[in-house]
């Protein structure tokens, strides 16, 4: 049964690559200077291949390849059957369920755009998502920790935080002098307020026996906040995070619509504006790899930093 799962995933690729060879498209799709999708089920088809045959020498491919095969059959079968349905046989209308080699020529035919908007809405991200989470870590420890902090810092969090970031715009627009500015500002507030929440409800949860030992043994406050409540509350403060960085995409996405010159928002809503849904489609591939990778990374360190309690907690 392991050497069938082994193969799955390419079995999946060759059913793709000869829906796409042995159907002709329909006449109602533009046709394309070259067959994209085509090239990119090769191209597949061939990693698999290689994980195939990695897959007799390395356990961890094995592995892989015996947990996910069935999914990644899963989605080449998907593919076949929408490819059947738009750029085949023409069953969801051709202008707003363009075929897989339109959408991919955007990719190819605007690279520089594209380029351009993936740095863009980089950047606007990992500001937006580094100050929200700066500023989460501080008031959440802040508000979690301390009496004081939190009798005067509790009521602001409750009025400011189920406000959705998306509504501050206006707002953010009049204040910042510039729309990257105020593009900033509203995505670190979608991150701040999922931070801050789950940050103070750890650090109130952490066992008061634990500070107990801590003041046993000499420790101060600045250690008992440092090296006692925000380790012990870390799981909490990483679901913030994770919280708060899909807020910001949709913060993101929104905020690139208003007044942006670039990123893939403003790209999205400009090829909308156009009626061009292959790129409205491109735009959002963009945004499904981008948070793909992201919370990719972000799992990575969690696991890194949390390996103390890994047989603990089941992810």
């Amino acid at each position: 049964m392991n050497l069938i799962y082994r193969f799955l995933p390419l079995f999946g690729g060759i059913v793709a690559l000869l829906t796409e060879l042995l159907l002709s498209n329909h006449r109602r799709h533009p046709a394309t200077a070259y067959p994209y999708y085509e090239y990119l089920l090769i191209i597949l088809s061939g990693i698999f291949v290689v994980f195939a045959i990695l897959s007799f020498f390395s356990k961890a491919a094995s592995a892989h390849l015996a947990r996910k095969g069935k999914l990644y059959l899963a989605a080449f079968i998907f593919l076949s059957v929408l490819n059947i349905l738009t750029a085949k046989t023409a069953v969801f209308p051709p202008l707003l369920f363009p075929s897989f080699d339109n959408v991919l020529s955007i990719f190819v035919e605007k690279t520089s755009l594209v380029v351009k908007c993936i740095l863009h809405s980089f950047k606007l991200l990992g500001l937006g998502v580094f100050f929200g989470i700066t500023i989460g870590l501080i008031v959440g420890s802040a508000v979690g920790f301390s009496l004081r902090a939190n009798y005067w810092l509790n009521p602001v969090i409750k009025i400011i935080g189920p406000i959705p970031a998306t509504a501050w715009i206006p707002f953010a627009l009049v204040v910042f002098p510039t729309t990257f500015g105020a593009s900033v500002f509203v995505v670190a507030l979608a991150v701040w307020f999922p931070v801050v929440l789950l940050t103070s409800s750890g650090i109130q949860n952490v066992p008061k026996s634990y500070f107990e030992v801590g003041k046993t043994l000499g420790a101060g406050k600045a250690h008992e906040l440092l090296r006692i409540a925000v380790p012990a509350a870390l799981p909490g403060i990483f679901q913030g995070i994770f919280f708060g960085v899909c807020s910001a995409f949709i913060a993101l996405m929104t905020g690139e619509m208003f007044g942006a010159k670039a990123g893939i928002g403003w790209f999205i809503n400009m090829e909308k504006e156009l009626a061009e849904f292959k790129g409205v489609y491109a735009g959002l591939i963009l945004i499904a790899l981008f948070c793909t990778v992201i919370l990719g990374l972000l799992f990575k360190i969690r696991s890194k930093v949390l390996r103390w309690q890994k047989g603990l907690i089941k992810w």
